[in-house]
């Protein structure tokens, strides 16, 4: 048995983690801190996924950190981009030599008699078992299941001659040049592996359940290129780009909420004069409202591309069953494939499915709320960072770790040794957190899993990175929600609490 002692410890080494272990680094107290990590590299998502053509679906001027810009040119990214800019800003701030790799974290429990958090972790190599202990603990692996992507059982399918991959676990020797692909969805991966694959594939279909709304986003961002040609510095170019594309996801997002008709007829109408005459539309008019799923991002027009030159084309009905050479539809049709990419989903867990405990009782996420989105109620000494669903994640996961430092400085300074945030049952909704506004399968997979919504401030999540920025970047610590004690006080009991 190994035990280790930190005062921070963090769990996750992707985006989210390297965001808050460079804040931490930044802090003057100097406080000690680690990272443990499953995976054998920095990178988290970004060094999960491998399909063909992964990319960030956010603008790289607010998906990258604040406090180190992205100064690319492109507005999103290739994933094998990204996850080296997240290991060299972990490079920059001396955040790597503090992680721990191949460790999965498998429970993590607080103890008011020591005011410690201890984890469990598995070093996955060894088999062997390790304990680090902390003061704070900061869970940084975000809201979805590493081990499996969500993946229906189809009828039939074992009959398949061909291979079926799912994008989360994508084969390193996949061989699509010359065959006929068939991809299961029409989400944000779905409509990224298409054009990616068209290239090489004879064929490439999407087969979609029912359509998604869309946006085409140029590959370079004009304005900023011309601010550079007139020689402004870098750091002008990319704080106005970040305030556009905050403003502009902002825009978007109310005006999809507040008047979904006029934003439906603009978008389906931006998707039209990129299809062409020969395409019908019937494929890309979706039967909900603009937003009520996330709106998926087409850079550069590439998916229509592909569909005008005929490499791909896009199905949409029902699976009555898998052939052996293929996909037998509702309607009776039959798509011929040599491989199916079902990008049918993720899987939705929270800690990165460790298990919670609070003085040795198990804390049930379904049954709490969040305070300000970063803290759980009545778990003591923990922030967990989820970033935005309605805009880029890192807007989120900057501010919840400034936020961590701040409040870690507030407790220094007053010789806090232990932050509590508290709840009334009145303030506890039914519905998740994150399913307040969105319809999506994975949201509404891990509706039993998430944290609920709450019902006023400061424990409703608004997904509003304006009014956030107030709330964590700027609003005083001190907060009649949070029970700050010293000593060796015991924390407010985790039983219900009533009003």
């Amino acid at each position: 048995m190994n035990e280790k002692h930190v005062e921070v410890l963090i769990v996750g080494a992707g985006l989210s983690g390297i965001s808050a272990a460079s804040h931490l680094a930044e802090m003057e107290s100097g406080k000690t801190y680690m990272i443990l990590e499953r995976r054998s590299r920095i990178g988290g998502t970004w060094d999960l996924f491998r399909y063909p053509g992964i990319r960030s679906d956010s603008d790289m001027f607010t998906f990258g950190y604040r406090f180190r810009p992205w100064y690319g040119s492109k507005i999103l990214a290739d994933g094998p981009s990204i996850r080296r800019y997240v290991q060299e800003t972990a490079e920059n701030y001396d955040v790597t030599d503090r992680i721990r790799f191949g460790r999965k974290v498998v429970r993590v429990s607080w103890s008011s008699e020591t005011r410690l958090w201890t984890a469990e972790a598995i070093e996955e190599k060894t088999g062997q078992t390790e304990f680090y202990t902390s003061n704070f603990l900061v869970n940084a692996t975000g809201y979805y299941n590493y081990d499996a992507g969500y993946r229906p059982v189809f009828p039939g399918e074992e009959r398949f001659s061909g291979e079926i991959v799912h994008p989360q676990n994508w084969p390193e020797d996949l061989d699509y040049r010359g065959k006929r692909v068939i991809v299961i969805g029409s989400g944000a991966t779905a409509i990224t592996l298409v054009p990616a694959m068209a290239g090489d594939a004879a064929h490439v279909t999407m087969l979609q359940r029912s359509p998604a709304y869309m946006m085409t986003l140029p590959r370079h961002d004009a304005v900023s290129l011309v601010m550079r040609k007139l020689g402004i510095p870098p750091g002008v170019v990319h704080r106005f780009g970040r305030f556009r594309f905050i403003a502009m996801q902002r825009l978007t997002y109310v005006l999809c909420r507040s008047a979904p008709h006029v934003m439906r007829r603009l978008l389906l109408a931006g998707v039209r004069a990129q299809l062409g005459p020969d395409i019908d539309m019937r494929h890309f008019t979706p039967r909900y409202k603009p937003w009520d799923q996330r709106l998926c991002v087409v850079p550069g027009g590439d998916l229509f591309k592909a569909l005008r030159r005929g490499a791909a084309s896009v199905v949409t009905d029902r699976i009555a069953c898998f052939t052996e050479t293929g996909v037998r539809l509702t309607s009776g049709e039959e798509l011929p494939a040599d491989i199916i990419v079902t990008a049918t989903g993720l899987q939705v867990q929270v800690a990165g499915g460790a298990e919670l405990e609070v003085d040795g009782r198990p804390v049930a996420t379904h049954d709490r709320v969040l305070y300000k989105g970063v803290m759980l109620d009545g778990v003591p000494n923990m922030v967990i960072i989820l970033g935005y669903t309605n805009s880029s994640w890192t807007l989120k996961a900057d501010l919840a770790a400034e936020y961590l430092t701040r409040l870690l400085a507030y407790m220094d300074s007053n010789h806090y040794t232990q932050v509590t945030a508290v709840a009334r049952h009145t303030d506890r909704a039914r519905e998740s957190a994150m399913g307040d506004s969105l319809a999506s399968g994975y949201i509404k997979r891990g509706d039993m899993v998430m944290p609920r919504q709450g019902t006023r401030a400061p424990w409703k999540t608004i997904n509003d990175y304006f009014r956030d920025r107030r709330a964590l970047r700027r609003s005083p610590i001190r907060d009649a929600a949070l029970r700050f004690t010293s000593g060796t006080a015991v924390p407010p009991e985790m039983e219900e609490r009533d009003a």
